[in-house]
């Protein structure tokens, strides 16, 4: 991580301490869900705004970095943790039962997902586990999120491979494929992408980029933080040998829950680096070990039950609404705020026009106001909970847009960035 954001982050996080007092809302006061019959689309997504405990101090615009969950989540957690605790159980009966629905969420089979802390773990899992010598080469985007990036690059620095990137293009998919043909070598062994680019939300062409893959005998691996719960996923439809998310943002899961998946067919080529009591199929002391036959060997040891089956509450939560009516809603909203951003002079747009570049992320800047200080009036001054963007220099703002957000909220995002920059109405 930059320094500017890393200093930001920390500023963030001290101001964030006094929300631990904040009360939670009243559970008289929780909405039935799911919602009855014959409502008007706004006042359905009213009704789905009004399942989230989020504070109505403040407008929450950044599910691309975390993501609030809803009651039936949170209400799942709570019951699954006091019953696990008032009995002292692992709860690995409940864990098990968890994996069939998260893994047909994802378009998986349940014996290629492994449950994680976060993305950043599934990606790091790949990057150490698979079988690299020196000089060979990782190719993947400029815009990879750290925790796309940076296990790649401790495994540079400690094994001598080598880390290549290529710069995404927001214009074309085509564009983009020929980019990563044109930046792989002899040497390139493995092809990294972001599905959603964390910094400006393009969307990358990943059934293309997976043929593109297997023609030159790639592993591909994508990190898919931005796009589980964004998007309609179909994991052997994209193609792809591996794939991480986080439960945590899009999936509207509890914090530190994340996924892995790996292709049935290539499990034995990720050595698991973390392994324990429940890696093993079978093993004798002292020269016997044989891997358990699905992903779950990537798990090394107890789980909190509770986020688990919470992870599977969240999959139920976007199932009962339709993952295409919420990733097209959040589309929705994202071209919504495009549309009134792009009247304001001085306001540039890095976030692709074309929705099949594109998902629920739009990312904006003005040399008007520096970044920061745009952040910060919107925030203190509207209570808009948006993203700063330092990564290669943007020095923009991101939006993220999800189905608890409401029209209201990008004309409340354009309004501020108008007054930010005295832009008449």
């Amino acid at each position: 991580m930059n320094t500017p954001r890393r200093r930001f982050l920390e500023t963030m996080s001290r101001g964030a301490l006094g929300l631990a007092a904040l009360p939670l809302p009243p559970g008289a006061d929780r909405p039935p869900w799911p919602p009855p019959p014959g409502l008007t689309d706004e006042d359905f997504w009213r009704a789905v705004r009004a399942t989230y405990p989020l504070t109505r101090e403040r407008t929450y615009l950044n599910t691309g970095g975390l993501g609030p969950a809803p009651y039936p989540v949170l209400d799942a957690v709570q019951r699954t943790m006091w019953a696990q605790q008032t009995r002292s159980e692992t709860g690995h009966r409940l864990i098990e039962e968890a994996r069939a629905p998260v893994a047909r969420f994802l378009g998986a089979d349940p014996d290629e997902i492994a449950f994680m802390r976060n993305a950043t773990e599934g990606n790091a899992t790949i990057a150490s586990g698979l079988s690299l010598r020196p000089g060979d080469e990782v190719l993947f985007e400029t815009h990879a999120h750290p925790g796309g990036a940076i296990p790649w690059l401790s495994r540079q620095k400690h094994a001598g491979i080598r880390v290549r990137t290529f710069e995404p293009d927001p214009t074309s998919a085509e564009a983009n494929l020929q980019r990563i043909a044109d930046a792989l070598t002899p040497r390139t062994r493995v092809l990294q992408v972001s599905h959603v680019t964390a910094p400006t939300g393009i969307r990358l062409p990943v059934p293309a980029i997976a043929r593109l893959a297997q023609e030159r005998g790639l592993w591909f691996h994508v990190d898919g933080a931005q796009s589980a719960g964004m998007l309609r996923v179909d994991l052997h439809a994209l193609g792809c040998d591996s794939y991480a998310t986080s439960g945590h943002k899009w999936m509207g899961g509890p914090h530190g829950t994340g996924l892995l998946y790996v292709r049935r067919d290539r499990l034995d080529a990720v050595m698991p680096t973390e392994t324990g009591a429940y890696s093993d199929a079978a093993y004798t002391l002292p020269d016997h070990l044989d891997y358990r036959p699905s992903a779950q060997r990537f798990e090394p040891g107890t789980r909190d039950a509770a986020s688990v089956v919470g992870l599977a509450e969240a999959v139920r939560f976007l199932e009962a609404i339709g993952m295409e009516r919420a990733e097209a809603r959040g589309q929705a909203l994202a071209y919504h705020l495009r549309e009134h951003l792009e009247q304001i002079p001085g306001v540039t747009i890095l976030t692709p026009e074309d929705p099949a570049l594109s998902g629920s992320i739009l990312t904006y800047r003005t040399d008007r106001v520096p970044y920061d200080a745009l952040f910060t009036f919107l925030l203190n001054e509207y209570g808009l909970r948006c993203r700063v963007v330092t990564e290669q220099g943007l020095d923009a703002l991101r939006v993220s847009t999800h189905i608890f957000n409401l029209l209201d909220d990008g004309l409340r995002v354009a309004e501020a960035t108008r007054a930010a920059l005295g832009a008449p109405h």
